[in-house]
C-alpha cells in the first residue's frame, strides 16, 4: 500500500436526511469534499455533526440521500470495503487491556494482514510519525489524554487510509495539548495525502486546520467556504457561533 496522491477520495454528500423517531437529525446536508483536502464541520452540540459522520463510515443508514466515495455510492453492496477508511473516535477508543503496540496494531493481526515482525515494524513508524516512539509497551491508563489521541491517530494509519474521519479531536484536551493535535492533522496532509473530514465544535481548531469550514445547525448546513470566506458570512446564526467575544451581562446590574 503506498501513499501517493492519487489515494486521496473525493466524498460527496446528497440531500442527507435522517429522523430518529420524531427527531429530524439531518434535513437535507449536501456538500463535497475534494481529494486530500481537509474538510472541517462545525456546529454547536446537537447540530447532528457526529450523526453525518457516522453516516459517511456506514455506522448510519439514511432515511434519504446518498453519499458517494469516487462516484460510487455507499449504499451499494461491499462499496466501502473498496476503500481504506479510518477513524478517529472522540474518546480515542483503545482497549485498556492492550498495550499501545497491540492497540496500533490490532487491524493488521486480527485480520493477519501482515506477518508479525511487519506488524511490529508499521506500529513503530505510524508511533514515531505523531511523536509517540517508545510508547509501545504503556498501557492506555498510563497515556494522557493527548497521547491517547495521538495513538488512536497512528492505530488510524496502519491502514495506509485514502480518508480519514475525526470525531471531536481535541475534546478534553488543554489548550497546549489542542495545538498539538491539530499540527498532527496538517503533518498528515503532508505526509499521506489522504481526504481529512473533522468535526468540531472548536472554533480555533477548525480555523487553525480546515481547507474549507462547513457550519451546521439543527440539521441544516448554514455555509461551506474557506475560513476567509466564513469569517465574512453575514448569517447572524454563523456569526454568533464564530465569534470569540463572550457577551455575559453583569447581574450587579
Amino acid at each position: 500500500m503506498n501513499s501517493n496522491n492519487n489515494n486521496a477520495v473525493d466524498v460527496k454528500v446528497i440531500n442527507l436526511k435522517k429522523k430518529f423517531e420524531d427527531i429530524e437529525v439531518l434535513k437535507g446536508v449536501s456538500f463535497n469534499v475534494n481529494p486530500g483536502e481537509i474538510f472541517v464541520i462545525i456546529g454547536p452540540s446537537g447540530s447532528g455533526k457526529s450523526v453525518l459522520l457516522k453516516h459517511i463510515i456506514g455506522l448510519e443508514t439514511p432515511d434519504e440521500g446518498d453519499i458517494l466515495i469516487n462516484g460510487e455510492s455507499i449504499l451499494g453492496a461491499n462499496v466501502l470495503a473498496k476503500y481504506r477508511i479510518a477513524m478517529v473516535f472522540q474518546s480515542s477508543a483503545l482497549l485498556n487491556s492492550l498495550t499501545v503496540e497491540e492497540n496500533v496494531g490490532l487491524y493488521l493481526t486480527e485480520h493477519r494482514l501482515k506477518p508479525p515482525e511487519e506488524i511490529k515494524k508499521i506500529v513503530s513508524e505510524k508511533l514515531e510519525l505523531v511523536g509517540l516512539k517508545g510508547a509501545e509497551n504503556k498501557m492506555p491508563s498510563e497515556l494522557s489524554g493527548g497521547m491517547r489521541k495521538r495513538a488512536a491517530i497512528a492505530r488510524a494509519l496502519v491502514i495506509e487510509p485514502q480518508l480519514i474521519l475525526f470525531d471531536e479531536p481535541t475534546s478534553e484536551l488543554d489548550p497546549i495539548i489542542a495545538v498539538t493535535i491539530a499540527e498532527e492533522i496538517l503533518n498528515l496532509k503532508k505526509r499521506i495525502n489522504a481526504t481529512s473530514i473533522v468535526v468540531t465544535h472548536d472554533r480555533d481548531l477548525a480555523f487553525a486546520i480546515g481547507d474549507r469550514i462547513a457550519m451546521l445547525y439543527e440539521g441544516k448546513l448554514l455555509f461551506v467556504g474557506t475560513p476567509d470566506k466564513i469569517r465574512e458570512c453575514r448569517d447572524p446564526i454563523v456569526k454568533r457561533f464564530i465569534s470569540t467575544e463572550l457577551n455575559i451581562s453583569n447581574h450587579n446590574e
